[in-house]
């Protein structure tokens, strides 16, 4: 095993393919336990990690189409959103590939949501220089909204009237 340990620190590759080969052999005493702990955790985080920036930004961007979109629209006529529909569609397809891929993420969503819709809040706020207050404090869509490929949010017009009113002030 201390051969096994020296290896991880060496040569990580080799250490990966050793580690499969007594897994598959089942010679569970000669493996590296503590490094192989580490390795699965981290895994786990990083999956974890990934589930929670696609959610922010998923969520950022249908914030930005309800509470922006018109009003960029009205002033930008030759914006239409394709960037924004592009990045929404890559999201949901990519958020659903990663929990095929790990089922076990699905029992995270609600409290991924959760936490990413309060950074996402912030990022649509930023990148719109609309104010924070305009977006609301909840998610204000449910996960099958979120992941529903045919769902966009409908633009808040009574925000809008409100922004516009604060703009023209």
């Amino acid at each position: 095993m201390a051969v096994l340990a020296d290896l991880y620190t060496k040569d990580y590759s080799a250490w990966t393919s050793q580690t499969a080969q007594l897994l598959r052999a089942r010679q569970f005493t000669k493996l590296d336990i503590e490094h192989l702990l580490e390795e699965l955790e981290g895994m786990g985080s990083s999956e974890r990690r990934e589930l929670e920036n696609r959610f922010r930004v998923l969520l950022a961007h249908l914030l930005k189409w309800q509470f922006q979109y018109q009003n960029l629209s009205s002033k930008w006529q030759e914006f239409d959103g394709r960037s924004w529909n592009r990045t929404i569609k890559e999201q949901r397809r990519q958020l659903i590939r990663l929990m095929q891929r790990n089922p076990g993420l699905k029992t995270l969503v609600p409290s991924v949501i959760l936490t990413a819709y309060q950074d996402a809040r912030e990022d649509a706020a930023d990148e719109s220089n609309l104010p924070l207050e305009i977006f609301p404090a909840g998610c204000p869509y449910s996960q099958t909204q979120i992941l529903n490929k045919d769902f966009y949010p409908t633009t808040d017009i009574s925000m809008l009237s409100i922004l516009n009113v604060e703009q023209n002030s």
